[in-house]
């Protein structure tokens, strides 16, 4: 169907194009099957009508052309084959013609001059092969059915038709003499028949086991050769048939064609390691040496013929679907022509011979004769030149990590589950010291490239480990950026210089943009790449970023990175990419350069096309390490590994330049030319062409200027990284230098770290701040720790070193190689002292004893320690029997025993200078003096050993001298700080993330003012600054707290218990509130009653049902309800959730699932009903732009997005329009929200198990980020009233500081350890201040007040009890708390703030509880809104302390008593809270209540409205006068609960129906001593409703089993006879049983009941209740099943009571969960 400006046009089944005007009036009807091209069963799929023009699309492939007023000749424009496989293919002999048939059983003859169909003739069976006779007369094909026929190719008539075969013939073909054909059957056989002879059979070949699938003669027409489908070639003598087994015989044949995918000489077009046997069709052009195959990947492959080798390279082509079933060269080789199977389709391929494809390039690059070529072969290229070493290096470095940190919270989960049962010690402290981070030695540069940039003011940013690092050069500072936890590969500048992008290793590896001055994440990327991301670009406009993983296929993403959104991805290639660079004039073109390839990407939509760089004649597909555009968007140049430049014109090569010995790393593009820089450590600077060099610096240490720091390692060291800005060139190298070029020569070195390499040796010196280490890059090198941070001495070792150690004097420096030897060098100098080859593996560690350094103990991976005399030179003694590699030693302080860890995680003792080995009581060794403490083993180190102790291995520890402090290090790249001695499991720390995997070494200097730490495989040095208790500079330390919680809590309170565990369902899974038994009505057998009248009697009428009060009138039957009022508000387990609209006129509110607005002058209320359950949540939008914005979230199911998933509606509060639903990913439900300062975004929480954090574009609906809040119950989360991105969560002993990066959620836990003795308690509530101060309110009545993320101060005792909420004024910042607490004269439950939270003034709630326990607060123009766990909201003054009640509520459910006044308009409600409440519906108010100490089960009004009975749980009654509310009597004859207590209409009788399966008779008349005067027998089960009949004479109750019975009154024997029972008229009828109300009970309610029912005072309309929190409106009498019905939504599951008011004006219902009355005007029929 298709619509143009003229109207429609559709196509059918029929043939038909009908065309229609704009009204759907027909026009005309064009019937295709009529027309001269037209043929029987013609269906049109596709029909585009413009204009005059029709185009049609057909089921039989065929494209036709109408136009209207010749409409009986349609112009056929394509055509091709319709269903089935498309399998035969032959070309013609000596004529550009190609015949195909198929199995939709016709054989079609194509032109492949005209592209057009010159003959078609369809078959009688589908057809499978075909062949063209040499002279081009005849065409055979092969069928499926096992025959072949043969036709004429001049006029398509049959010569032959001859079934010889069962089974499908699968390959003919003619020899090339024109005598035989040979056919090849799926029986495996060939059968050779003579063509002169009209094809008579002359031999037969079988020597295959499986069906034959390709032929080929031989020129002379003497040989066959076959291919099976076991893959076996068999030769056989022609035209007998006879097998060939000699060898010898074929060795010299020709073969005429070659069609076989078996045989030596198409060996290459099968991969090297795999023996699949997809290709379908092959064949050779001899001439051009070409041979094209076919497989089932809808792949053509262009081999150079013969290929001998397996794995041969190829060209690819694509643009079949699915398998390519056959493939034939034209006669002159100058087209190939493939089918495609599945899609029909014949496809006509141009060959381009090498030679012309030179002259093509020039003549048309625009048909892009490189573009088909979609992909080289993955082969290995036979003819690269060797990789550089470096890159080979390079390319072999996998990030790929056993355990990534992301995985850790899962692992310690499980951990957790198993040592349930582990410590119950109280776990020591945080120590109070904290590190920060102060220097950083080292550079990335042997593994990454262009990372080194100068930002806007002249800094220097680049990244080492897991730190980005900002450098001041004048003053030598540096600064970092610490929000990676995992090794950063790649660095890119934004263009305006003052934003950074890294992308870092991970299993989901995340790319951070941040500001280089503020040094905060703006945007955080995830999702998208495995593994890592080893290059990253921002586009010229800043706004985008490319990105590239290094997944294996490298995948490529575009994106908006402000917002976090992914714009685009597209796989990368199979090999690795080093680089990609963004287009600067054109935002949606790319490169990327890696092994083997430059690709040349432009953006479409949500992927990237790529096209390969065409290198033509000019090269060879080079290994490109950097690429830049230079001065047109069409320019790109790349260096190459080989030392060239290659120049590129858009995607061809247009000539190289020699620049580099060796690869080219680095490149930079200027205004005015180019600065490259390569392997032989040479920076060239070239003109704007790279026509010629200006200018080249070599790096040397000649040229070194005085002012550096450091010194240089070698010289022309190789540069990977290139950068111009402030007058010099800033190169980085693959040794860790950084170094600063000065235009005019002298170079500066600035930062220097160590090479290749692990490095494990550390040892501070004894009374200076310096440091050294040594690595396996074969050097030890002094560090200066104080301001000038350099490095001071290298010396180069022969071997590489894991262990370092000074003398006691800072004399001596004694060194452990690899290879088992050792030395001891002068310090000053490093020149050597001495040196010893005694052992064969790594020395792993070497320690001088202390005072003289008499000794020195030298540990080796043999498990020895060998003990040397310093002075005399000697070994001395060896310690044995460690049976692992040693990892740590010690000596005691007295210079005599040492303490030994060995890789087995034995702790050992052993005497010096002898080694004997020692055995000391675990008791003893922790009063021993060290010299110092190294080890991680022991009962003083037990608690450093994570839960995740078997993942992760502590690699090093050291002790403060003052035996304070332990810090460690550990595999997964933590730095530690512990209290010594760290006894118990799993002590608290405080963590440090810097470095990215293992750190092997941590030492604190001398005073232990700085600890020096190592990372091994990120080669750099840190140096940490100990900031002390007490001196604690104002700064936020980047430390996390350990993770485990505390045990001791801050207290408990029941409300918060009862919040935390309170579980939610919905209401589609509630179940019945009673516990009722039996089979439900609408299922029960009905038995047929004795007296079943005939239609016509002349027995008298039968008695009205119910007996009447507006008799007389024409009875006017409800045709609607409509909800007016609402008596409840949810306080109990919810919070923040009333607040001011419209200046403090109106206030909103929840209960149930309605959200209440509610007029504070009038108290009429209008409601919000979209919700389809419960609301846990609401908020109000303070932003001017959304005024009156209100969000709520519900209660849901899974997070399954079905109609049951939590949603979050936001809504307008004035018209109840609905503005947004989010169909949340929260299971559960949604228990907290709030909306960001401007408005725009929304924040939402779940109570899912993670608790999961969820922020929303709320006007789109859109998704942008979520994580996993806590694991303990999360009870509020908002924004920063002045912040987009800034929001805090406060729940169960947490508080988290969250930013909105992008699409990403980053959170710092709370630092409560800088307050002495603060620990961290639950936490309730939040509000903010200025200045980034946060207050969070908690379980024991304190407020915590925060600065940034660390507790500055707290609040004690706010409150009494817990602080539940908190309120931040926008306009004068003022804050109002409000707690639980009991009023007295000073306190009261809501206080009201300075911004500071120092001051306060109390407000008293005049409630008369015993307790408030206010749950929200809100502050309008000189006024407090207060909501309360007793369901009230109060508005305070501000001014004169006075409490105004806004609106009233039960306290705890159900609500199961309801009863209206028989004559006016008010209603009595008693519940599970003791109270009985009186409320009037005119005046929208509760006008009183009375506290019965006991829960209240049931209530009723006496028929003159003068006295009222009350049923309690306890199995009591009470009987009070309604004008003084005196007792008049009371009675307790059972001990169970009451459920249903009736006056008789005659006002003589008091029923009472209670839980022990009774009713009790009491007669009034004998006054007050109520003593009872009989009872009802027999009842099965407890009793639900009564109701008395008109006269007072029987009384009906319905029971628990689903059963009525009838009693009569006051003997209490039961009606039996069904006769008596009909003629009753009762006076009311709450019953939800019995014949006339069977029509309620819906078909769902498998697991819920009706629970209540109430039919109207006219007896004609019926309302009921049921667990699905459903009002139903019915007619009365239903007894049809599954009665038709009206429904109403609003209460929560269990609609509990529901009564019809005097003159039917309101039905008032009751609930159940929501302990909310509801009343709902009835809508009369007009008459």
């Amino acid at each position: 169907m298709n619509a143009c400006e003229e109207g429609f046009a559709t196509g059918g089944r029929d043939g038909c194009i009908r065309l229609w005007d704009l009204t759907f009036k027909p026009i005309t009807v064009i019937d295709l099957r009529e027309t001269d091209q037209g043929y029987k069963g013609l269906s049109v799929r596709s029909v585009c009508w413009r204009g005059d023009h029709i185009l049609v699309g057909t089921q039989d492939s065929e494209i036709f052309e109408i136009v209207v007023h010749e409409r009986n000749k349609p112009f056929l424009i394509m055509q091709g084959h319709c269903e089935g496989e498309l399998w035969a293919l032959a070309v013609h002999p000596t004529k550009p013609l190609a015949v195909t048939g198929s199995d939709d059983r016709s054989v079609r003859i194509w032109s492949l001059i005209d592209h057009a169909l010159i003959a078609r003739c369809n078959m009688e069976e589908p057809i499978r092969c075909a062949a063209v006779n040499v002279d081009g007369i005849h065409l055979a094909l092969g069928m499926k059915d096992g025959s072949f026929t043969v036709l004429r190719v001049r006029d398509m008539t049959e010569v032959v038709h001859i079934k010889d075969r069962k089974e499908a013939i699968h390959e003919l073909k003619y020899s090339p003499d024109g005598t035989y054909l040979a056919v090849g059957c799926n029986d495996s056989s060939v059968d050779i028949y003579g063509v002169a002879q009209r094809y008579k059979k002359f031999g037969e070949c079988v020597g295959s086991l499986s069906f034959i699938t390709h032929l080929d003669w031989s020129s002379d027409s003497r040989y066959l050769q076959t291919n099976d489908g076991n893959g076996k070639r068999l030769f056989y003598r022609m035209p007998g048939g006879k097998e060939v087994t000699n060898k010898e015989e074929i060795k010299g044949v020709h073969w005429a064609s070659w069609t076989c995918v078996s045989g030596l000489e198409v060996n290459g077009i099968w991969p090297k390691y795999s023996d699949i046997n997809d290709i379908n069709s092959v064949d050779g052009n001899y001439i051009g040496q070409v041979l094209v195959t076919a497989d089932d990947y809808g792949i053509i492959k262009l081999f150079r013929y013969p290929c001998l080798r397996k794995g041969a390279k190829f060209k690819k082509y694509i643009g079949h679907s699915a398998h390519v079933t056959n493939i034939r060269w034209s006669h002159d080789y100058q087209w190939v022509i493939s089918i495609g199977g599945a899609d029909h389709s014949v496809f006509q391929w141009k060959f381009i011979p090498e030679r012309k494809l030179k002259d093509a390039l020039h003549i048309a690059p625009q048909e892009s004769l490189a573009d088909s070529n979609s992909d080289e072969s993955d082969s290995d290229l036979s003819d690269v030149p060797e990789l550089d070493s470096e890159i080979e290096q390079e390319t072999q470095l996998t990030y790929r990590r056993q355990v990534y940190k992301e995985d850790l919270p899962q692992l310690k989960e499980q951990y957790k589950e198993r040592q349930k049962g582990g410590t119950s010690k109280r776990r020591e402290r945080a120590p109070g010291n904290s590190l920060r981070l102060h220097f950083v030695h080292g550079y990335r540069g042997y593994d990454c490239r262009s990372n080194l940039f100068y930002t806007q003011i002249g800094e220097i940013v680049y990244h080492v480990a897991a730190v980005g690092v900002i450098y001041n050069r004048q003053q030598n500072t540096q600064r970092f950026y610490l929000g990676h936890d995992d090794d950063i590969l790649c660095l890119a500048l934004h263009p305006l210089k003052d934003y950074v992008a890294t992308g870092q290793v991970g299993r989901d590896p995340s790319i951070h943009i941040w500001d280089t001055e503020t040094v905060k994440p703006l945007s955080v990327l995830k999702g998208c790449h495995q593994y890592g991301v080893c290059a990253v670009d921002f586009s010229a406009d800043g706004k985008r970023l490319a990105s590239v993983g290094i997944d294996d296929s490298h995948t490529i993403v575009l994106w908006d990175w402000k917002k976090g959104e992914k714009l685009s991805v597209a796989r990368g290639s199979k090999d690795k990419i080093f680089v990609v660079k963004m287009n600067p004039y054109v935002p949606d073109k790319l490169i990327t350069a890696g092994i083997k390839h430059v690709k040349f990407w432009r953006r479409a939509g949500g992927g990237l096309i790529g096209r390969k760089g065409y290198v033509g004649t000019l090269g060879k597909n080079d290994t490109m390490m950097c690429a830049v555009y230079g001065w047109t968007e069409e320019m790109a140049f790349s260096g190459t590994s080989t030392g060239d430049v290659c120049i590129w014109r858009d995607v061809f090569l247009v000539k190289t330049v020699k620049a580099h010995d060796g690869p080219v790393f680095s490149m930079h593009a200027l205004e005015k030319g180019f600065v490259t820089g390569g392997k032989d450590g040479v920076v060239a600077l070239w003109d704007d062409s790279f026509e010629r060099c200006l200018k080249t610096y070599a790096i040397k240490r000649a040229a070194l200027a005085p002012g550096s720091k450091g010194l240089l390692l070698e010289d022309n060291p190789s540069i990977r990284a290139i950068s111009l800005g402030h007058g010099h060139i800033l190169v980085g190298t693959k040794n860790g230098e950084i170094l600063e070029v000065d235009k005019s020569g002298p170079i500066t070195l600035l930062v220097q770290g160590h090479m290749e390499g692990e490095v494990w040796g550390l040892a501070t010196h004894p009374y200076l701040p310096i440091c050294a280490t040594v690595s396996d890059d074969k050097t030890l090198r002094i560090w200066d720790l104080s301001p000038s941070h350099c490095m001071l001495a290298v010396r180069k070792l022969k071997k590489g070193g894991r262990c370092c150690c000074f003398s006691p004097d800072g004399k001596a420096l004694a060194v452990g190689l690899n290879d088992g030897s050792f030395l001891m060098a002068n310090a000053d100098t490093l020149e050597d002292l001495v040196s010893f080859h005694h052992r064969k593996d790594i020395i792993s560690d070497i320690r001088f004893s202390p005072g003289s350094g008499k000794y020195l103990a030298v540990a080796s991976h043999d498990s020895f320690i060998d003990i040397y005399n310093v002075m005399s030179s000697k070994r001395v003694g060896i310690c044995k029997g460690a049976t692992s590699y040693i990892t740590h030693v010690d000596w005691d302080i007295r210079g005599k025993l040492l303490q030994v860890n060995t890789g087995a995680k034995e702790q050992l003792f052993f005497e010096a200078p002898r080694g004997k080995k020692q055995t000391i009581p675990s008791v003893e060794v922790e009063k021993i003096c060290w010299a110092s403490w190294t080890s991680v083993l022991g009962l003083c180190c037990e608690g450093i050993w994570p839960v995740i102790g078997e993942v992760t291995d502590i690699t090093a520890s050291c002790l403060t001298s003052d035996k304070m402090v332990l810090a460690t290090g550990d595999d997964l790249g933590f730095v530690k700080l512990f209290r010594y001695p760290a006894k118990g499991k799993f002590g608290k720390f405080k963590r440090y993330v810097a470095h990215s995997t293992h750190v092997t070494n941590v030492r604190w200097t001398y005073d232990d003012s700085m600890l020096v730490t190592l990372g091994g495989a990120d080669m750099s040095l840190m140096v940490w600054t100990n900031e002390m208790e007490g001196y604690r500079e104002k700064r936020p330390c980047d430390s996390e707290e350990s993770d485990t919680d505390s045990e001791e809590d801050g207290g408990y309170d029941s409300d918060v218990t009862r919040e935390n565990e309170i579980s939610y369902t919905i209401r589609a899974l509630s179940t019945n509130i009673r516990p009722m038994f039996g089979v439900k009505p609408h299922l029960q057998q009905k038995e047929p009653s004795v007296d079943e009248r005939p239609p016509v009697s002349r027995a008298p009428p039968r008695p009205e049902k119910l007996q009447t009060n507006n008799v007389g009138k024409k009875k006017r039957p409800i045709e609607d309800l409509v909800l007016e009022l609402v008596f409840g508000y949810r306080g109990r387990d919810c919070r923040n959730n009333v607040h001011y609209l419209n200046d403090g006129d109106d206030i909103i509110y929840h209960t149930a699932s309605i959200g209440i607005l509610h007029n504070v002058a009038t108290g009429t209320q209008s409601f919000y009903q979209e919700h389809n359950d419960d609301i846990l949540c609401l908020t109000v939008n303070q932003h001017p732009k959304f005024i009156n914005v209100v969000a709520t979230g519900q209660v849901g199911d899974l997070a399954d997005m079905s109609a049951t998933a939590p949603s979050i509606h936001i809504w307008d509060a004035m018209n109840k329009q609905t503005l947004s639903i989010l169909r949340c990913y929260h299971s559960k439900g949604v228990c907290s929200v709030s909306f960001s300062a401007t408005g725009k975004l929304l924040l939402s929480v779940g109570l899912d198990p993670e608790h999961t954090i969820t922020i929303w574009r709320w006007q789109e609906g859109a998704k942008i980020a979520s994580r996993a809040g806590h694991n303990r119950r999360i009870f509020v989360a908002e924004f920063r009233p002045d912040s987009d991105s800034q929001f805090v969560s406060v729940g169960v002993k947490h508080v988290k500081f969250w930013t909105l990066a992008g699409r990403a959620l980053l959170s710092k836990k709370g630092l409560v350890s800088t307050l002495e003795d603060a620990r961290m308690q639950t936490m309730l509530a939040v509000a903010f201040g200025a200045n980034n101060l946060t207050f969070t309110g908690t379980i024991s009545g304190d407020v915590c007040v925060w600065k940034d993320h660390i507790l500055c101060r707290t609040v004690a005792r706010a409150h009494n009890g817990p602080v539940f909420a908190m309120f931040t004024t926008l306009r004068d910042g003022l804050i109002v708390t409000g707690g639980k607490e009991r009023p007295s004269r000073e306190g009261g439950a809501v206080k009201l703030w300075d911004q500071e939270l120092r001051r306060c003034r109390a407000f008293r709630l005049d409630t008369g509880q015993a307790t408030d326990c206010v749950r929200s607060v809100c502050r309008g123009k000189g006024k407090i809104l207060v909501g309360t766990r007793s369901a009230e909201i109060i508005e305070v003054g501000e001014k004169n302390a006075a409490c105004n009640i806004l609106v009233n509520g039960h306290v705890d459910g159900p609500i199961w008593g309801l009863v209206t006044h028989p004559s006016r308009d008010f209603f009595l409600s008693a519940a599970e809270d003791g109270t009985v409440r009186l409320w009037d519906i005119a005046d929208k108010k509760m006008l009183n209540k009375v506290n019965l100490g006991h829960a209240a089960r049931t209530v009723c009004y006496s028929p003159e409205g003068d006295m009222v009975a009350i049923g309690m749980k306890n199995g009591e009654f009470i009987i009070l006068l309604v004008s003084s509310l005196k007792i008049w009597g009371k009675k307790r004859d059972r001990r169970c609960s009451i459920h249903d207590i009736r006056f008789s209409p005659d006002s003589r009788f008091l029923a009472v129906g209670s839980s022990e399966n009774s009713v009790d008779f009491y007669d009034l008349t004998l006054g007050p001593t109520l003593n009872r005067i009989s009872y009802c027998r027999d009842i099965p089960s407890f009793v639900i409703q009564m109701d008395f009949s008109a006269d007072s004479r029987y009384l009906q109750v319905s029971t628990g089993c689903y059963k009525r019975h009838v009693y009569e009154v006051p003997s209490g024997k039961p009606v039996l006879d069904q006769a008596t029972m009909d003629r009753i008229t009762w006076a009311t009828w709450t019953s939800i049983l019995g014949d006339e109300v069977l029509g309620i009970w819906s078909r769902h309610a498998e697991k819920a009941n009706v629970n209540c029912a109430c039919v109207s005072h006219s007896g004609i309309s019926l309302v009921t209740g049921d667990d699905f929190g459903m009002v139903k409106l019915f007619d009365f009498p239903c007894p049809e099943k599954f009665a038709k019905h009206k429904r109403f939504l609003g209460h929560s599951p269990h609609v509990t009571n529901i009564r019809f008011t005097s003159g039917d004006r309101h039905v008032v219902s009751a609930g159940g969960d929501d302990c909310s009355l509801f009343v709902w005007k009835c809508v009369h029929m007009p008459h």
